[in-house]
């Protein structure tokens, strides 16, 4: 059982404000998130002559309010026709908005693990064998959106897979995931001239799932810690190179949804990335009983989830903040999330996919002052890289229509996020926690200059400056467990 509350923060799991109203920091987001949870486990195994079969299941039940998840009570209800519309978002509604907030005495369900093992096989919902053993919580913290690496699959993903077992805490597991939660972030058709908005938001032209990603690890987990090598192959494929409602090439300016017949225009040929991970755990430091360094290092290339990634989906990232330039209503600094972009031939491009590159660093510093007070100092850096021709198609697709762009002007959609947080624990008697978190999130963008933009209302259409931004979120927990 456990209360949290965020502050400054864009969800009760400790998301940094870096997109939507928190990024915004208008007068619809919330400043502070509280969330209640009751998680419960049921854990059953049996021996048989074929040995143990153990059977998993863990659910939460939760009532939050919502406050920081960027749903602007302006925005009209979804059971009204045409109440969403670029037109009418941010302009006031009497519809209200009931996502807002949940209902007095509602909440939800939700599942996490769910899972059968048998002979060193595991069937159903349960961590990747790609993650490492503490996921993407290096530092137990409170944060569930620490960047740099795998999230881990925190409420775990559908997948088959078989653990070896060769002695001396040396073992190696094979699997198959299931990408289409876990395993996505986008890919960007940019062959319409209104593809990418003010932040770098477009839409998703992912096909379906045509193949499970293939994932493995090999594993030494002894005394003196544990070492981990990690590998995932990931199929990237997109739908069609016509996203218009008449089929025609988005180049002439078709609408970007795919509701039309648009099957005739073919599609980019499909293409594999994958990603690698190296984990390392040091254990028995000389600071004191208990003590750990835990670490891990990615690097990826059309899997970008594997980097970017949370227990929730792969953010892209916008934020606002002042200026000190004459004439500029406020600074943007922003940053896009996706395993590929494509051009297709009818708008000027190759046609072919451009796979995303990404690489980042995560780690922490756990240390027991006595029985009952611990401490840890966490961290993590991620990159988002596009190549040449992506980062070409990207810069030509964002100046149209004309954004009145200053002499200065670069536009460059690669960047780096930075996280830093410090936590102390109280555990005044045994299974009962008091947890403070504080977390400072960085986002290094590349653009340059300035630029008339026209961002999600409330933003106002302006002359913006483009410059890296930065936020602070503090969070308190109390938890027991029982």
């Amino acid at each position: 059982m456990r209360a949290d509350v965020v502050f400054n923060g864009g969800g009760a799991h400790g998301q940094p404000a870096w997109n939507g109203d928190s990024g915004q920091h208008n007068r619809y987001y919330a400043n502070f998130v509280d969330r209640v949870r009751m998680m419960l486990a049921v854990d059953t195994r049996t021996g048989t002559e074929y040995g143990v079969v153990r059977t998993f299941a863990s659910t939460k039940f939760q009532f939050t309010n919502l406050g920081g998840s960027s749903l602007n009570p302006n925005v009209l209800n979804t059971a009204v026709p045409n109440v969403n519309s670029a037109a009418s978002y941010g302009l006031g509604s009497l519809v209200a908005n009931t996502n807002l907030l949940d209902t007095p005495g509602g909440g939800y369900v939700a599942v996490f693990d769910l899972f059968v093992q048998f002979a060193g096989f595991t069937f159903g919902k349960s961590a990747s064998a790609y993650a490492s053993p503490w996921q993407g919580s290096p530092a137990g913290q409170l944060s569930s959106f620490l960047l740099g690496g795998h999230s881990g699959d925190g409420t775990g993903t559908n997948n088959i897979q078989y653990k070896i077992e060769f002695g001396n805490g040396v073992s190696a597991t094979i699997g198959l995931d299931d990408p289409t939660v876990w395993d996505r972030t986008v890919v960007y058709n940019l062959g319409s001239a209104l593809a990418l908005n003010a932040t770098l938001g477009g839409n998703n032209a992912y096909a379906g799932v045509h193949a499970p990603d293939v994932v493995g690890n090999i594993r030494i987990d002894q005394a003196w810690g544990l070492f981990q090598i990690s590998g995932a192959a990931h199929e990237v494929n997109a739908s069609y190179n016509s996203l218009g409602l008449n089929a025609l090439p988005t180049g002439l300016g078709a609408a970007p949804v795919p509701t039309g017949p648009s099957e005739p225009s073919g599609h980019p040929d499909t293409k594999w990335g994958g990603a690698v991970m190296a984990a390392l755990q040091i254990k028995n430091l000389p600071t004191g009983a208990g003590d750990d360094i835990k670490m891990d290092a990615s690097y990826a290339k059309g899997a970008t989830k594997y980097v970017i990634s949370t227990d929730s989906t792969s953010p892209s990232f916008a934020m606002f903040g002042g200026t000190g330039i004459a004439g500029a209503y406020q600074s943007v600094g922003f940053g896009a999330t996706t395993d590929a972009v494509y051009l297709p031939v009818a708008g000027g491009g190759d046609g072919a996919l451009h796979l995303t590159e990404s690489y980042g660093i995560r780690g922490a510093f756990n240390h027991n002052w006595d029985p009952h007070w611990s401490s840890s100092i966490y961290g993590g850096y991620a990159s988002v890289r596009y190549d040449a021709v992506a980062k070409a198609s990207i810069c030509a697709n964002y100046t149209v229509p004309a954004k009145a762009v200053s002499a200065d002007y670069v536009c460059n959609p690669d960047f780096n996020v930075s996280q830093l947080g410090f936590l102390t624990r109280w555990t005044p008697v045994k299974n009962l926690s008091f947890t403070a978190e504080v977390q400072w999130f960085h986002l290094d963008q590349k653009f340059q200059g300035t630029a008339v933009l026209a961002p999600s209302a409330p933003k106002p259409g302006a002359r913006y400056e483009f410059r890296d931004q930065d936020t602070v979120q503090l969070e308190f927990r109390a938890q027991r467990n029982f």
